[in-house]
C-alpha cells in the first residue's frame, strides 16, 4: 500500500515478537508458531520480517500483544525473508453480515487460509507440471497438439482453482495479493511467452499498448520452446480472436461511412496503431476526409505516422497526443476539435469506470454535427473467461461489463435509444454500439 494512501500513521517498531498461523499441511488444519521481527506500527496495523512466506489472507494471533489478530494485507520478497504487512482486526470486529461470533470470526479466517493453502498446492502442480511439458517440447517425436493439449489442460485446472478462490474469498484486497504470489510463483516459466510477459510486465506504462494489441493483430507467436506454445494459446484464446476481429468490423463500418460522406470530419479516440484506417486508404482519399487521431503515447502516434505515410494518406490525418480524460467540457471541445461528422474509439471504453465514462459519452455525443455517428465499441464479459487475463496476466484494467451494463451507461449518457444501432463482431464477444444524433 503506498504511503499516501495509508489510514494510520506508521512509525518505527523494531522488537522480535512471536505469532501463530494456521495452515493446511496434507489436509490437515495446523497451527504454526512463528518469530517475527517487527519493523513499524500504527494504530491500525503492524509491519513485519519473517522467514516464512506468509500470503495475503493468511490470518495471524500475536502473543503478548493484547487481543491483537491481524489479517495480512501485502508481502515482498526480500533476499532470503519477506516483508509483510498486517492489518490489524479488533476480536469484536465483524466479519460478514453473517459472521459475528467469535466462533464463526475463527471459521470464516480459517476457510481464507485453507484457499490460500488451495491455491498454493494448485500452483506449485501447476509449475511442475509445466516444467515435464517443457522437456517434452525438445523431443522431436512429440506432436505440436499434443504439447497445445497438455498445456491447456494444465492451465484449464489452475485457472478453476483461481475461480474457486475468488468466490471464496471475495476480499478485493486478499484476491490481489493472492494473484501477486501467483504471478511469482508462475513467472520463471510462463515468462519464456512474449506475450505473457509483455502482458504482466506492460513495458510502455499502460495496460493494453499498442505493441501488445499489434502483436494480437499479427497472431504470430514470438518466443520458441514451450514459450511458442503458450504464445500460440494466448492468441488463440477467444477474447484475443475478438479483438482481431473487431479492427476488421470497424475497418468495414468506416469504409461504409465513407461511401456516403464527402470531406467528413472524424474523430479518433485513443487511436493507438490505427491499423483500422490501413485498409481502407482509398476510401479515406477518395472521401477527402480529415482524420484527427489522438493518443497519449507518443510511441504508438509515430508508428502510426509511419504506417499511414506507408498508404499514402498522411496528408489527411493529422496525429495528435492528447488525453481523451480531458473531454469532458463542451466548449473546450469545439476549440480543440471542432463539431464532428463520426468519432469512434475501441478498446478505451472497457477501461473507464461508469461515471467517467457516462461523462465523456456524452461530451463525444454532444460534439457531433446533425446526423453524425459515435462508435463505441465494448466487451462483453459474458462471452469470455476473465481469469486468463487476470491470473495468468496482469491485465485487469478492462472492467467486466455485460450488454445490460452497456445499455445502462449509454442510456444515462443521453444517447436516446432510437438513436442506437448495435452489431457484433463474429466470435459475439465485442459488441459496437452506433449512435446517430
Amino acid at each position: 500500500m503506498r504511503e499516501d494512501m495509508r489510514q494510520f500513521e506508521r512509525k518505527p517498531y523494531s522488537e522480535t515478537i512471536a505469532c501463530s498461523v494456521g495452515v493446511l499441511d496434507v489436509n490437515e488444519k495446523k497451527t504454526l508458531n512463528l518469530k517475527a521481527r517487527a519493523i513499524d506500527i500504527s494504530d491500525g496495523g503492524i509491519g513485519i520480517q519473517t522467514d516464512y512466506p506468509l500470503a495475503p489472507g493468511h490470518t495471524l494471533w500475536f502473543h503478548g500483544i493484547e487481543n491483537k489478530t491481524g489479517v495480512v494485507r501485502w508481502y515482498t520478497k526480500l533476499n532470503d525473508s519477506y516483508r509483510i504487512g498486517i492489518q490489524m482486526v479488533p476480536q469484536k470486529t465483524v466479519v460478514s453480515r453473517e459472521i459475528e461470533s467469535p466462533q464463526n470470526v475463527l471459521f470464516a479466517t480459517r476457510e481464507r487460509d485453507q484457499y490460500t493453502a488451495m491455491l498454493d498446492a494448485a500452483v506449485d502442480r501447476f509449475n511442475k507440471e509445466l516444467e515435464a511439458i517443457e522437456k517434452r517440447c525438445a523431443d522431436p517425436g512429440e506432436s505440436g497438439e499434443s504439447i497445445l493439449g497438455a498445456i491447456k489442460g494444465v492451465g484449464d485446472e489452475v485457472l478453476s482453482v483461481c475461480a474457486r478462490v475468488e468466490r471464496g474469498l471475495e476480499d478485493k484486497e486478499v484476491i490481489r495479493g493472492a494473484r501477486v504470489r501467483f504471478f511469482e510463483k508462475t513467472d520463471p516459466i510462463l515468462s519464456k511467452s512474449y506475450l505473457i510477459r509483455r502482458s504482466r510486465t506492460w513495458p510502455q506504462g499502460y495496460q493494453g499498448d499498442y505493441k501488445t494489441l499489434e502483436t494480437i493483430y499479427k497472431n504470430t507467436p514470438h518466443s520458441s520452446g514451450i514459450g511458442y506454445y503458450l504464445d500460440l494459446i494466448s492468441l488463440n484464446a477467444p477474447l484475443a480472436e475478438g479483438v482481431r476481429n473487431r479492427i476488421k468490423k470497424l475497418s468495414e463500418i468506416l469504409r461504409r461511412e465513407l461511401l456516403e460522406r464527402q470531406k467528413p470530419s472524424i474523430l479518433n479516440i485513443a487511436c493507438g496503431s490505427c491499423r483500422e484506417l490501413m485498409g481502407i486508404a482509398p476510401e479515406i482519399i477518395n472521401s477527402k476526409a480529415r482524420i484527427t487521431c489522438i493518443d497519449t503515447d507518443n510511441d504508438a502516434l509515430a508508428f502510426a505516422q509511419d504506417r499511414l505515410s506507408y498508404v499514402g494518406v498522411i496528408e489527411q490525418v493529422e496525429l495528435r497526443k492528447y488525453n481523451a480524460l480531458r473531454m469532458f467540457d463542451d466548449e473546450m471541445n469545439l476549440i480543440e476539435f471542432g463539431p464532428q461528422d463520426i468519432i469512434y474509439s475501441v478498446g478505451l471504453f472497457d477501461y473507464l469506470p461508469d461515471d467517467f465514462l457516462i461523462k465523456l459519452l456524452r461530451a463525444l455525443y454532444n460534439l457531433l454535427n446533425p446526423k453524425g455517428k459515435l462508435i463505441a465499441a465494448f466487451k462483453d464479459a459474458s462471452r469470455y473467461r476473465s481469469h486468463d487475463y487476470h491470473w495468468i496476466c496482469d491485465w485487469d484494467g478492462f472492467l467486466q461489463r455485460t450488454e445490460s451494463d452497456f445499455m445502462r451507461i449509454l442510456s444515462q449518457a443521453g444517447l436516446p435509444d432510437s438513436s442506437l444501432s448495435v452489431t457484433r463482431e463474429d466470435t459475439g464477444i465485442i459488441v459496437f454500439y452506433t449512435a446517430v444524433k
